[in-house]
């Protein structure tokens, strides 16, 4: 049976995405690590019970709950800040992983895990469907380079006003598209972060707390071409959904010892393990 370590909670994408596991009558590991700045000491998500566990005090938990669980996979929806030093536990720790946080030191990130041969699932974005799309993407990309060539590229991205970092996907996105040719227009992504902007590009109400809205466009240097492309989420559910197959694929290439190396989402959709 796979044993999942939710860490991240109290976390908005931590609670969902161990609401989903329970969905799925999966086996979740009551600890959760957390920031040195979290009040609680527990947390409870439909009835179950976790202890927070903080930076100072984890590493001499972490052998007892090795010893009580046996082995298990880490999902990790932290902070921006912690991604770095929590990969870095869970390869001391010899904790399969997967890193739903954006954010740190990404070349630090893979680095550390090849050099490894650390069994874990790092993307910058865990929606099936947005990875597909990012593969696309990438696709174009190497069999049509310059396609865009002189376009200018524009990418406007939206979260919630508590996401700290530059979203993962428009970064991933925009290097596709810069494979095309164009050049990026103000020299960066354009980041929305307060809610008045986001309800008039059509954020609803209800999910300023919880979205994530790109745009991608590419107008010719006359103005007479445009092109655009736009994925719009409201919620973290489709997140969610993506991180427990990602950690259910991850299960099964350690079962066939198969796994000693980082995969990406899109090793999880080409394997078809998609629920």
């Amino acid at each position: 049976m796979i044993k999942i370590m939710i860490n991240g909670l109290p976390g908005n994408m931590g609670q969902i995405v161990a609401e989903t596991a329970l969905e799925k009558a999966l086996a979740l590991i009551p600890y959760s690590l957390t920031g040195q700045a979290i009040t609680e000491d527990e947390f409870s998500v439909k009835n179950q019970n976790f202890k927070l566990l903080k930076p100072d005090t984890r590493q001499e938990v972490i052998e007892q709950i090795k010893k009580e669980h046996g082995n298990f996979i880490a999902i990790d929806y932290t902070h921006p800040s912690a991604v770095n030093e929590n990969a870095e536990f869970y390869v001391r720790n010899g904790i399969p992983f997967v890193m739903g946080t954006t954010g740190g030191d990404r070349e630090a990130l893979m680095d550390l895990v090849e050099k490894a041969s650390h069994s874990c699932v790092i993307a910058p974005n865990m929606a099936k469907q947005i990875v597909a799309f990012q593969a696309l993407m990438e696709m174009w990309a190497q069999e049509f380079p310059q396609t865009f060539a002189a376009y200018d590229l524009s990418v406007v991205e939206s979260h919630q006003k508590t996401k700290a970092d530059t979203s993962g996907t428009a970064k991933a996105v925009c290097e596709s598209l810069l494979k095309l040719g164009p050049d990026l227009e103000h020299g960066e992504i354009q980041l929305v972060r307060t809610e008045d902007a986001q309800l008039k590009m059509g954020v609803p109400q209800e999910h300023l707390k919880g979205h994530a809205f790109h745009t991608y466009g590419l107008t010719s240097p006359d103005k007479s071409v445009h092109f655009e492309f736009q994925h719009n989420v409201c919620g973290r559910k489709v997140y969610a959904e993506g991180t427990i197959d990602a950690a259910i694929f991850l299960h099964q290439q350690i079962q066939k010892n198969s796994a000693n190396k980082c995969f990406s989402m899109v090793d999880v959709l080409r394997a078809g393990a998609m629920d």
